[in-house]
């Protein structure tokens, strides 16, 4: 799940990226990166508003005007284990954030001595206006 928006305050742009992501309406627990096993794709997910939901995510916010800011995600899966997940958020564009989730994803299976079966990888970027932040998540709900 990614997002970016603008608002009037900080705190209002990361609401406003929440929302485009699709997880405004509940609270985030943010988590380190492992996927359990077994874990199962979804594109969207029906949470109750208010639910506690486990999240590994990258966030950025920036007053700056022009600049561009981005967030990625990548989610590393195993063929018979758990899976990796891996994010960044930072002063660059999309395809840069998702080639250092995807790059990171990779060194943490070699450290694990893991083969990686499959790589998924969701960004986004941000042009800022006035006050704009970029947001990527990997949401656990089950």
């Amino acid at each position: 799940m990614a997002g970016s928006s603008e608002g009037l305050s900080e705190l209002n742009a990361f609401d406003g990226a929440l929302l485009k992501a699709g997880v405004a309406n509940v609270n985030l627990v943010k988590i380190s990166s492992i996927l359990p096993p077994g874990a199962e794709y979804g594109e969207k997910l029906d949470i109750p508003p208010g639910s506690l939901v486990p999240t590994a995510y990258g966030t950025i916010v920036s007053g700056d005007r022009g600049e561009k800011i981005a967030a990625a995600v990548s989610v590393g899966l195993s063929k018979d284990s758990f899976g990796v997940i891996m994010e960044f958020a930072g002063r660059c564009g999309q395809a840069e954030a998702e080639d250092k989730v995807r790059q990171m994803v990779e060194e943490a299976f070699k450290i694990r001595a893991l083969p990686i079966a499959k790589v998924m990888v969701r960004g986004v970027e941000h042009v800022v206006a006035d006050t704009g932040c970029a947001f990527a998540a990997v949401v656990l709900w089950y």
